[in-house]
């Protein structure tokens, strides 16, 4: 099953695609919360109203000329990996980490796919990053074990963790180069973990600055990958439904480069992931 958020009188709206469209699944189904993140909250079975919605007569439009928002708008928490493929952590002139480089972002810096990718009035060191994201299914109870973290996955998605990177390297800290307003692409459906392999191990990832392939790894090749993160994650917080954890980039990145290749105003980045889709955002100057 495949859904996703779209805009509808700028309020967003959960749907569920059928094929080429989308039905709004609060309108042909109204027990269903218009948002994902309050529908798996409430523990709304997803999968039936979706299939009722589809088996019904409900209005539909097409995906491809809907404007859609991040998938999850607004989600308690972001949390992503950093140097999470060996290759990338190698290119960075680093090891394998001892434990996942865990940071957060904030929802003020998701756009959707369709929507631009903000290039910085005061930064041209913007870099692009194709990663798989996951979506938080139901509440994940404190120190779950590898066997059963991916049960708490609902769904997977595409995302451009797009870096303003002097900033990223003014502190330590990852986060300030990382929160920039309109730099987290996410989008444009969620798959159900159902149709997808176990933890979404084995899926072709690949990132595509104007069609040159840039990025171009395997899910297989995470050092940390979806069950042993969710796992490292519980010991420590409580991951609730809508979260979004978001897995890390494989080699390729822009600053990594000789020269450097940085992303530019009127440049395209695509993500695409077997099985999944392709998430793309065009590169806009700020103002």
């Amino acid at each position: 099953m495949r859904f996703t958020t779209f805009l509808k009188d700028d309020h967003a709206r959960l749907g569920v695609v059928d094929g080429d469209q989308v039905i709004d699944l609060n309108a042909a189904q109204p027990q269903v919360p218009d948002s994902l993140r309050a529908a798996l909250a409430a523990g709304v079975d997803l999968a039936a109203a979706a299939k009722a919605a589809i088996a019904s007569d409900a209005p539909r439009q097409p995906l491809a000329s809907t404007k859609l928002a991040p998938l999850v708008p607004e989600p308690g928490k972001i949390i992503c990996l950093g140097l999470n493929y060996f290759d990338h952590a190698k290119e960075g002139g680093r090891e394998k980490p001892e434990y996942p480089w865990f940071f957060f972002r904030g929802a003020t810096s998701l756009v959707a796919h369709g929507a631009p990718g903000i290039l910085p009035k005061v930064s041209g060191k913007f870099d692009y990053e194709a990663e798989l994201a996951l979506v938080i299914g139901q509440r994940v109870p404190r120190h779950v074990s590898q066997d059963d973290a991916p049960g708490y996955v609902f769904g997977y998605t595409c995302f451009n963790d797009m870096s303003v990177r002097d900033y990223q390297k003014r502190t330590p800290q990852w986060t300030i180069g990382k929160n920039f307003d309109g730099t987290g692409g996410f989008g444009p459906v969620l798959v159900t973990a159902d149709e997808l392999p176990p933890a979404a191990t084995g899926l072709k990832i690949q990132g595509r600055l104007n069609g040159e392939v840039m990025q171009d790894a395997n899910t297989t090749d995470m050092i940390w990958g979806v069950a042993e993160t969710i796992s490292l994650l519980s010991d420590v917080l409580t991951l609730e439904p809508g979260d979004v954890i978001v897995m890390g980039t494989p080699a390729g990145v822009g600053q990594a480069r000789t020269p450097p290749v940085w992303m530019k105003a009127g440049d395209t980045y695509e993500v695409d992931i077997e099985r999944i889709g392709t998430l793309v955002n065009k590169i806009v100057a700020e103002g």
